[in-house]
């Protein structure tokens, strides 16, 4: 018997495709991806055959591009009524939230799997070091399934789909640069120091740099990791608290 999980995502991964945005959307994220790599990143003009320019800008194509896609999940479903229906289906809510999630994290690891040939072109313009290149594929996933949770519980917790967007890409942000001094210097005059670290580790730059570098940290996984399942988790008590509005 076909798990829950699956069959949602299955079901969730094929509404993607059912609309041109999807289409749109990979089509938007390949041209930014390999512009920024090649032109913003100063490909050319380094002289140097590798991708570190291009997983560089990958948190900031993030930070617009997948809360686009999150702020659908849930929001979407309230405001049409169709949330009813899928909680009245044979799926527990921990399933519900798993298989949208799994099937929006399945779509944008297909839209990065399509960046392939820029991976291609570095090899052919020189020899670079393909582990780190895997190692960076997999730091941005992992990110992106950070990105991607954040904004699965922040789109549950309301109706309007673009005040899901607009909170996903503050939040992320505010991770995204959690060990820099534009957030740190809010918190080190009163602070003390032990939260002041605690803050800088939550910082989704730190750890995925690290990754991106070639270094794949067991921290590194364990953060993501966690941070996934914890936003998943809040995720389900939010559609749980809201179900009923």
């Amino acid at each position: 018997m076909r798990s829950p999980v699956i069959s949602l995502f299955r079901r969730e991964l094929a509404g993607y495709f059912a609309t041109p945005v999807a289409y749109v959307f990979i089509l938007i994220f390949l041209i930014l991806a390999a512009a920024m790599a090649f032109y913003l990143g100063g490909f050319f003009e380094r002289g140097q055959a590798d991708l570190g320019a291009f997983f560089t800008f990958h948190p900031w194509l993030y930070l617009f591009l997948v809360p686009a896609v999150s702020m659908r999940l849930w929001a979407e479903e309230r405001k049409s009524g169709t949330i009813e229906l899928l909680l009245t289906l044979p799926v527990t809510m921990g399933q519900a939230v798993l298989g949208k999630f799994l099937a929006a994290w399945a779509f944008i690891a297909i839209a990065l799997a399509l960046t392939f040939p820029v991976w291609i072109t570095v090899n052919y313009l020189g020899s670079p070091d393909n582990g780190a290149i895997l190692a960076g594929y997999i730091g941005s996933l992992l990110m992106a399934g950070a990105f991607l949770a954040i904004g699965s519980c922040l789109s549950a917790a309301t109706r309007n789909q673009v005040i899901a967007f607009i909170l996903t890409v503050v939040v992320c942000f505010l991770l995204l640069l959690a060990g820099y001094p534009l957030v740190l210097d809010a918190f080190s005059g009163w602070a003390p120091q032990a939260l002041v670290d605690g803050i800088a580790s939550l910082s989704f730059l730190t750890h995925f740099n690290a990754i991106s570098k070639g270094v794949i940290d067991l921290r590194d996984l364990v953060y993501f990791g966690l941070m996934i399942a914890a936003w998943l988790y809040a995720c389900a008590i939010v559609v749980e608290m809201k179900k009923a509005d």
